[in-house]
């Protein structure tokens, strides 16, 4: 199955935020949602762009960048970093199992 809002979120990624660490994770697979679904997404993104930004202004400037994707999808899980906190901590929490599943 194409993998169509998961391509969108990495090319728009990719191109407005350079990031030099880009990894999306569809979890859908995890909820009550038909197979093949795009609706349920991890982001781990390493960029200087964050650098100074607090986590609200990192999250606002993911969703302001993906725009209207944002309005395809149900979940998004941001875990952002800028490049000293990712050589120095990369902490990533594995998602739940969704209660409903």
């Amino acid at each position: 199955m194409e993998k169509i809002i998961e391509s969108q979120i990495i090319d728009i990624i990719n191109d407005k935020l350079s990031p030099s660490v880009l990894n999306l994770i569809n979890e859908s697979f995890m909820h009550n949602v038909p197979t093949g679904s795009e609706s349920h997404f991890k982001l781990i993104v390493v960029s200087d762009v964050f650098k100074d930004l607090t986590n609200v202004k990192r999250h606002q400037l993911i969703y302001r960048t993906l725009n209207k994707i944002m309005d395809e999808i149900h979940a998004l899980s941001i875990y952002a970093f800028d490049e000293n906190e990712y050589n120095a901590n990369p902490i990533v929490i594995d998602s739940p199992n969704c209660a409903n599943k």
